[in-house]
């Protein structure tokens, strides 16, 4: 949730810029090897038939053999950075639930499913997003009853911090410790981009157990209703309506899902963008 929040401030513009980003993700596949020169068979004619000169070809054979060593270091070091998260996007937002691609981890128990929502929650950036929601929702004036000024912000404020650590603890804790869901989203780093979109967005929905399959998303959808629903007991009386509970429900796992999709591309923006500058500490959680 602490990551997810960020799309509720920027929305548009940084789903906008993160698709330019990814433009140059196929740039690597523009290489490819030279087949040597046929053979002519008036050449083939030619060559000499004694033992001198088949001894002579075999002996330049380790010579035509020699630079593919050199290759196959290279191609590995371009290759392990794809599909490699970070403990941070853009060493501030917090993405400690990211898993590497390819990567098989044991089931999350339950201490880790705590810790990881206490994180998220507690985080020092944990105080400087719900700061931008205050200011954004004070502007708007989404909750009237709190007025402005200095103590009306700061009524804007702790409800944006109840808010957050309340789908946290729901969506990542409470629920998955219920129904045996595994809260990390675990990035599949390869094939096209509409494939990876599709299986980013799926996550809402679908989530992997602590057993290793596959179900569908109890802990993001029930917990992410439940949290809505709470917050009917600190918001003013005006707010309490089945209405603004339902925008707040479907909003809460709509930006949950833009969250999976940013997570998802994010090695590839650090790679080709940012030229792994981001990568000092690569998430294996």
């Amino acid at each position: 949730m602490a990551f997810s929040l960020v799309f509720h401030c920027l929305k548009k513009p940084s789903l906008g810029l993160s698709v330019v980003a990814l433009i140059g993700v196929g740039a690597a596949g523009l290489l490819a090897a030279q087949q040597p020169e046929s053979d002519n068979p008036s050449r083939l004619a030619a060559l000499p038939t004694d033992s001198d000169s088949q001894a002579a070809a075999a002996a330049q054979s380790p010579d035509i053999d020699a630079p593919a060593p050199q290759t196959q270091p290279a191609q590995g070091l371009q290759d392990n950075s794809a599909g490699q998260q970070t403990k941070r996007i853009l060493g501030i937002v917090p993405n400690f639930r990211a898993v590497n691609a390819d990567t098989k981890l044991p089931p999350e128990t339950v201490k880790e499913k705590f810790l990881n929502a206490t994180e998220d929650s507690f985080d020092y950036s944990s105080i400087f997003i719900p700061a931008v929601i205050a200011a954004y929702n004070m502007h708007e004036q989404t909750t009237p009853e709190f007025h402005e000024g200095a103590a009306g912000y700061a009524r804007y404020f702790w409800h944006s911090a109840v808010d957050q650590t309340s789908e946290n603890y729901m969506v990542e804790f409470i629920f998955p410790a219920v129904t045996r869901e595994d809260s990390r989203y675990y990035t599949l780093g390869h094939g096209g981009f509409l494939k990876r979109t599709g299986y980013a967005l799926s996550r809402a929905v679908i989530t992997r157990t602590d057993s290793g399959g596959e179900a569908f998303n109890i802990s993001e959808i029930l917990g992410a209703g439940s949290s809505a629903g709470i917050s009917n007991l600190y918001y003013p009386s005006a707010s309490r309506s089945v209405g603004n509970t339902m925008s707040e429900w479907s909003e809460d796992v709509g930006i949950d899902a833009a969250s999976f999709w940013f997570r998802e591309f994010w090695p590839d923006i650090n790679r080709h963008l940012f030229h792994n500058k981001y990568s000092n500490a690569p998430q294996e959680k």
